[in-house]
């Protein structure tokens, strides 16, 4: 390895003090955010909240200090449906109903993954990536559909919000802690000969603590329960009783929109050839449901799926990274708006490509696309309902540039009919892809 000496250190200090746009910078960045400094008005000015193609949709939700986006954009989703099947004008399904099960199940799926790896060290790769991996709050759309089609939905004024499932932080550190402590014994016994039969039966005995602190937590799950609503037009009051939660989700077609709904892809990376499906292993969370599928597509096939489910008035799941040229109180995302590299006089220009298989990006947040600006057959901005409350950008309505978009948007959640000749790929067997594949990665 070649060491820095005094020689490289008195050239590159000599460049810094002759430089006077390091002085300028040095000056700028003493007092002020690195952001706020690099923010560039012109640009941003150009992603107004007006939209050719605009689909209306209630309040925004809140996740609050919780990692449930991926839940709460789902069921954002979803309320549209109903509510438009009952004229309700304000609705929310409940956020903290799939958590609680979301939870519940991914503690078996760990612990069912620590036995199956059983044979090997701890310090094996994949082990350790599921051990630091562990239960938290983040998740697929598969996932999403995984819990829904075994347990169903509620409204959210049947199972309503607690202090622990919008505060998780340390109700994951507790879980995780019981885990861990359960995967140790678990390998001890499958170590010392223990029969399938005990390790089951100590596995349950865990999972019955664990079942019993998330109630503590989040409540008891509803059984039965009934679905009022007012009619928004007529003022009418209604009410459907004697309902379960999966007789709800079939009432109103959650379970064959989850059926006719798969993830779509843009992955421009070798190892993930476009037009293929690929799974991840150790990715779920129910250990009977189906596994996290996704069909990669070009990027210009990737978006005109999206536009088409836009232009057909449905909005559309989708996950991206919003950690990377973004400003919470204008509620925008935009690469165009921030001139990190005259600011820093570093090169900041990354393919999307590079950026995955260098660890720079990956998902980490789900949203709902909601509209689009078209100009001349192209998309240039598109319309995003966040879950982060209603206080920044536009009443909680962001918006990110077309630029933007292709660099850091990786997963959409479509309904097969908007994929044309794309939709018969969607039955081709999976590619299986590690772990700790870019891919694989759960939005928060």
């Amino acid at each position: 390895m070649n060491a820095i000496t005094p020689e490289l250190l008195h050239e590159f200090n000599e460049a810094y003090v002759c430089d006077n746009g390091r002085q300028l910078a040095t000056l700028a960045l003493s007092k002020s955010d690195l952001y706020n400094v690099a923010f560039s008005p012109k640009d941003a000015g150009k992603l107004r909240h007006k939209f050719s193609v605009e689909i209306p949709t209630m309040e925004v939700t809140n996740q609050k200090s919780s990692g449930r986006c991926w839940l709460f954009a789902a069921t954002n989703v979803l309320r549209e449906r109903i509510a438009k099947a009952r004229n309700i004008e304000k609705f929310e399904l409940s956020q903290s109903y799939l958590a609680f099960w979301d939870k519940f199940e991914r503690c078996n799926y760990f612990l069912e993954s620590m036995i199956a790896t059983a044979d090997l060290p701890t310090d094996d790769r994949t082990v350790m990536f599921i051990l630091q991996t562990g239960v938290h709050d983040g998740g697929q759309w598969d996932m999403f559909g995984n819990i829904v089609r075994k347990y169903g939905i509620v409204p959210k004024d049947v199972y309503d919000e607690t202090h622990q499932s919008s505060n998780t932080r340390q109700l994951n550190y507790v879980v995780n802690r019981a885990l861990k402590i359960g995967a140790a014994k678990l390998r001890s016994m499958i170590h010392a000969g223990a029969s399938d039969t005990d390790v089951q039966t100590c596995k349950n005995e865990i999972l019955s603590k664990i079942y019993g602190f998330l109630c503590s937590c989040y409540g008891e799950p509803p059984k039965t329960f009934s679905f009022e609503w007012i009619d928004k037009d007529k003022k009418d009051y209604h009410v459907e009783t004697g309902l379960t939660p999966l007789s709800f989700a079939e009432r109103y077609g959650v379970l064959k929109l989850l059926d006719d709904t798969v993830s779509i892809i843009h992955a421009p990376t070798a190892d993930k050839p476009y037009d293929k499906t690929f799974t991840i292993q150790f990715l779920g969370n129910v250990a009977d449901g189906r596994p996290v599928c996704h069909l990669n597509l070009a990027l210009s096939d990737f978006k005109a799926a999206i536009i088409a489910q836009l232009n057909a008035g449905k909005v559309v799941w989708f996950g991206s990274d919003v950690g990377h040229y973004g400003d919470r109180e204008l509620g925008i995302w935009d690469d165009k708006s921030f001139n990190f590299d005259l600011l820093s006089g570093l090169d900041m220009s990354i393919s999307k490509e590079d950026a995955l298989n260098y660890s720079l990006s990956a998902m980490n947040h789900a949203m709902v696309i909601t509209g689009v600006q078209i100009e001349n057959g192209q998309p240039t901005r598109w319309r995003i309902e966040n879950s982060w409350g209603d206080e920044k950008g536009d009443k909680g309505y962001y918006v990110c540039s077309d630029s933007w978009f292709d660099q850091y948007v990786y997963q959409a959640a479509v309904e097969k009919e908007y994929l044309g000749d794309k939709a018969p790929l969607v039955a081709q067997e999976p590619i299986s892809l590690a772990p700790w594949d870019p891919m694989g990665t759960l939005a928060d």
